[in-house]
């Protein structure tokens, strides 16, 4: 018998599906401000506030059994959908220590981080090969460790090699101006 806690979770899980399929099924090229507008569309969807949509996401507000089905019959699944697990690396599937894992520090903390990452996969799951390539070009400079590699740190007379420009302040800023370019700014917390 699944617990209480559970099924919260696995409807919760569910729900965060059906929103990721009304997004697919929606548009071809998210972005942030398009992602925004369609939090409401989807809450117009299911028949409830975009208020409300928003308390569930953030966990505030757990889906019951009337809410369950009115997701389930809205969005075309059949009855008892909700209640069930059908993804296998979704969160519901995860042992609780996985969960509570303190030391995963690449997991979203809050729901802007949870709203870019959620982005970038949704990019990178539309696009693969474009979003490596757009991504690495974006965060290259980030992701270069700065110490020197086997080949630089070869003898000078083996081979020349030539030096590689300390990045300046005028450059630092250049890139985030760059990285800038398409985002919509996050909404200020209250």
């Amino acid at each position: 018998m699944t617990s209480a806690t559970d099924l919260a979770q696995i409807r919760f899980d569910n729900a965060l599906s059906l929103f990721d399929e009304f997004v697919r099924n929606t548009i071809k090229h998210p972005d942030a401000a398009t992602l925004r507008g369609l939090e409401g569309r989807f809450a117009e969807k299911v028949q409830i506030q975009p208020s409300y949509w928003s308390q569930i996401k953030s966990r505030s507000r757990q889906i019951g059994e009337r809410l369950a089905r009115q997701f389930e019959q809205l969005c075309n699944k059949p009855n008892g959908w909700m209640d069930q697990v059908h993804l296998a690396g979704s969160v519901a599937a995860k042992p609780a220590a996985a969960i509570e894992s303190p030391s995963d520090s690449h997991a979203p903390k809050d729901d802007d981080e949870r709203f870019i990452v959620g982005l970038v996969l949704t990019y990178y799951r539309r696009h693969p090969q474009r979003a490596r390539t757009r991504l690495l070009d974006l965060l290259g400079e980030v992701l270069t460790p700065s110490s020197p590699t086997p080949a630089t740190a070869a003898s000078p007379k083996d081979k020349v090699i030539a030096a590689k420009p300390v990045p300046t302040a005028a450059d630092a800023n250049a890139l985030w101006l760059r990285s800038q370019v398409g985002v919509a700014p996050l909404r200020q917390k209250k």
